[in-house]
Parts: structure tokens; C-alpha cells; sequence
């Protein structure tokens, strides 16, 4: 007999998850479903069908109906809040499978809270778009006891993803981990399509042009989001695909993790960065997509900004920053003031001999 499972949080990837599990999953009893908002566990399945779903009024009631419990919600705070309701029951024999993209302290602290309640715990982050994982093309990271894993990948690949990452054996916080640093990914390829394309659009070769290389070099996800971007996707939608909140959280978590290892993540620092732009125009509403928006407004059309000569400068190679206004006239002294509120003062020392062309393109 098929264990009877229970789903845990409906945003826009648990939805889909969700009506892949009911489709794919070879379930033998209805799917129970909640969320904290319970109109939205309520359409999804009507969506799905009532026949093959049902809704639970509260965590303690899906959790106490179901065999296996999988939960994908927003954040650390939200999954620690789900689990200490859950706790509130009997667990013992009961598997909980997370698919939030937690730090991994986080996903080991689950993992003691459940299994020292007497339950089993599986961490189970998923790399994809709400796209993908409607379509079931995600690709799910499994970390736990193997034992425990093997329950879990029955519903994992051919039902809600298209592969697994198997750390089975492995601890729990490896598969978030993963998860984080493979979000990081995202990040940068969101800050370089966007400064690509503003720059594009700046020099004359024009976003569709770039979009064509993009569709042609790069399908996939480049692709995907370049389209997002031209189209005004992320901003037209009345629900971001990916919430700045969101994003902002994997990245702030990313940062933490860097200097925790001695290390730092300068691209995700400027991709933060234009997030939080992102985040104070839009508020909760902002997508990550966004990005591109707020460089656009950051930089200003040319033909608005003050025209600056082109002006040839030789600067001595040398690392002695502090007296680099002594090397240089008044003019790029006043240059190199404007310029450096905004360009990292880590790139001070890799001047050197060279030629630059200065042509009005400050955001005064």
C-alpha cells in the first residue's frame, strides 16, 4: 500500500510540485493539502480535483493523516514555525521532506527537532523555475539517510523533476548547501544579462541584437530570462516568479556562508545590491527580473547627462593609492570623485599605465 502524503506550503513552486505528485505520483489516496492562506490550498484542489486531493485546516491535522509530510515554504523562519507546529503532534514514524531553500544550520536543526521526536527527516531543495516545476523538469538534491532517501526518490524523479543530485549517506545541510551556492548561479546570470543589456541598448547595438546571440549561444535559462526582461514580464505580473524577498534571502545567505569559509562573493554583493533597489521601488511585488529595471532607471539616457570631453589620462603603474591625486590633474581628480562613489575601492590598486576614454557616462 502507498503511503498517504501530505504537502506543506502552495507558493509558485509548490503548485506545481504538487499537481505533479498528483498526475506522476501513482498515489492510491488523495493528496492532503495545506497552506496558511487556505484559499489557495482550496482552489489548487479544485484545480486538481477534489477526488484526488483534499485540505487540511491546520498543520497538526495534515501532519497527523499523513505518512510522509513534504514542505516547501519561503524561509528559515516559516519552516522552523512549521516544524515546532508539527511537533505539537505525535510524529514518530513519520518522514518530513524539505524543499525550502534554507541555510543548511537551518535544515540541520530540523533534522534534530524531527528525528528526536522519532521521525525521519530528508533534505530535499530543488533547482528550477515555477515553469519547470510544472512541467516536472526540476532537479531535486536528496541528503539524509539513505534509507530515508530511497523513500523519497520515488517521487522525486519522473514525477517532480527530471534527475537527482543523490547525497544519500550524506549530512543533511550538504543538499542546501548545494542549494545556496547553486542559487548564486542564478544571481549572477540575472546581474549580467541585465548589464548587458543596458549596455546594448547604451552603445548602439541594440537588446534585440543581444537577445539573438543569447537565444542562439545560451538557451536554457539565459534564454528564459532575457525574454522576461525585453517582454516587461517582471513587472507586469500581479505575482513575482522570483521574489526579491526571496532572492535577497538566498543571497544573504550566500554572503554569510562566504565569510564564514573566508571567502566573499563580490558578484552576488552587486547583485544584492540592485536587489534591494529593486526591492525599494517595488516592495514585495519586485522580481528578481527587475534587476534589469533598475539599472535602466540608474542609468540615465546620455543625451540627459552631462557631456564629458574625451580626454586621454596616463597613470603611472603604481599601488601607491594615496597619492594618486597627486598624479593626476584637477580635472579627473574631480572625475575620479564622482567615480568612486560607486566603483568598489578594491579596484584602486589595479591601475596602471593605460588609456582612458572618459564620455559622460556618470550618473550625476
Amino acid at each position: 500500500m502507498a503511503p498517504q502524503l501530505a504537502w506543506i506550503g502552495l507558493g509558485n513552486m509548490g503548485r506545481g510540485m504538487c499537481k505533479n505528485l498528483v498526475e506522476k505520483g501513482q498515489l492510491d489516496k488523495p493528496l492532503i493539502l495545506f497552506n496558511r492562506t487556505q484559499e489557495r490550498a482550496t482552489d489548487l484542489s479544485q484545480k486538481l480535483s477534489f477526488s484526488k486531493t483534499s485540505v487540511a485546516s491546520t498543520i497538526t491535522e495534515a501532519v497527523s493523516k499523513a505518512d510522509i509530510i513534504f514542505t516547501c515554504v519561503g524561509n528559515d523562519a516559516a519552516i522552523n514555525e512549521t516544524i515546532d507546529e508539527a511537533l505539537e503532534g505525535d510524529i514518530k514514524g513519520k518522514l518530513f521532506v524539505d524543499c525550502s531553500t534554507v541555510h543548511p544550520e537551518t535544515t540541520e536543526g530540523l533534522a534534530k527537532k524531527i528525528t528526536g521526536a522519532g521521525g525521519e527527516f530528508v533534505a530535499c531543495p530543488v533547482f528550477g523555475a515555477p515553469a519547470m516545476a510544472e512541467s516536472g523538469q526540476l532537479v531535486c538534491v536528496l541528503a539524509g539517510p539513505k534509507q530515508s532517501v530511497e523513500k523519497v526518490k520515488p517521487y522525486t524523479k519522473g514525477v517532480m523533476g527530471r534527475a537527482n543530485v543523490d547525497f544519500g549517506g550524506q549530512p543533511y545541510g550538504k543538499a542546501t548547501l548545494l542549494k545556496v551556492i547553486g542559487n548564486t548561479f542564478v544571481l549572477n546570470m540575472v546581474e549580467s544579462l541585465s548589464e548587458g543589456h543596458v549596455l546594448a541598448e547604451r552603445s548602439g547595438l541594440g537588446t534585440e541584437n543581444l537577445h539573438q546571440f543569447i537565444e542562439t549561444m545560451f538557451p536554457g535559462p539565459y534564454t528564459a530570462y532575457s525574454t522576461r526582461m525585453l517582454s516587461g514580464d517582471y513587472y507586469k505580473r500581479e505575482e513575482p516568479l522570483f521574489a526579491v524577498d526571496l532572492a535577497r534571502k538566498d543571497a544573504g545567505h550566500a554572503m554569510a556562508l562566504a565569510k564564514a569559509a573566508g571567502t566573499h562573493l563580490k558578484d552576488v554583493e552587486v547583485a544584492d545590491g540592485h536587489l534591494a533597489m529593486v526591492k525599494k521601488h517595488k516592495g514585495e511585488a519586485g522580481d528578481i527580473a527587475a534587476i534589469y529595471g533598475a539599472l535602466e532607471h540608474h542609468h540615465r539616457p546620455r543625451d540627459s547627462r552631462p557631456c564629458l570631453p574625451s580626454r586621454m589620462v596616463l597613470v603611472p603603474q603604481r599601488r601607491d593609492t594615496d597619492n594618486l591625486a597627486k598624479l593626476v590633474d584637477p580635472f579627473v581628480r574631480k572625475l575620479l570623485s564622482h567615480v568612486g562613489n560607486y566603483v568598489p575601492r578594491t579596484v584602486a590598486p589595479a591601475y596602471r599605465t593605460s588609456t582612458r576614454r572618459f564620455d559622460g557616462a556618470l550618473n550625476t
